[in-house]
């Protein structure tokens, strides 16, 4: 395992603990401790694979990563595919949110089986403390959308008189709350 060290604009892959000192002792404003040795062993052989920075003044860090690149055009590419891959995950989480969204606002005007977990506060009647206890809801209404739909039985709940106000409702986004559209027409009102 080698370290890829970084002080501000100057940059090493070290091969080895000495190798990484020996850089660190060339630029001119580091004074490198005495149990500087110790603590970047100490880090490469750990199982950490967070970066390790290792303080040199009273603001200024020197940053060590571990990396398998043995020189560092490698260790550059490497970290390039990395942030590529990142923004890949992040945009494509931020395309799942963007469907949630679409899927919440699509309007069909018509009738709508929703329902949501909420956590609903009750009264411990022998001690007078709360609790927080998840509490199904489920409701067929007419809405304009399922975002409408959400809407209306967050309205609802809250204006029931027995639904404590102190109670935690999901966001529309999230899994507790499911939904469905039925149709147009309620088959049961007219049957």
């Amino acid at each position: 395992m080698n370290l890829y060290v970084r002080y501000f604009d100057h940059e090493y892959l070290a091969k080895s603990v000495d190798d990484a000192l020996d850089f660190l002792r060339s630029i001119p404003e580091i004074k490198v401790e005495s149990n500087a040795a110790s603590r970047i062993t100490t880090f490469l052989n750990s199982s950490n694979l967070y970066p390790f920075r290792l303080k040199v003044s009273y603001s200024n860090y020197v940053l060590f990563l571990k990396t398998e690149a043995e020189d560092l055009e490698q260790f550059k590419e490497e970290e390039a595919m990395r942030k590529e891959q990142k923004l890949e995950r992040v945009s494509s989480m931020a395309e799942r949110k963007k469907t949630i969204l679409d899927a919440l606002n699509e309007e069909k005007i018509g009738w709508w089986e929703a329902g949501l977990t909420f956590k609903r506060v009750l009264i411990i009647p022998e001690t007078g403390k709360c609790k927080y206890v998840d509490t199904p809801f489920r409701a067929r209404l007419k809405a304009v959308s399922a975002i409408d739909a959400y809407n209306r039985i967050i309205d609802h709940l809250k204006s029931r008189p027995e639904i404590d106000p102190r109670s935690q409702f999901p966001s529309a986004k999230s899994d507790k709350f499911e939904y469905l559209f039925i149709g147009e027409e309620n088959e049961e009102a007219e049957a």
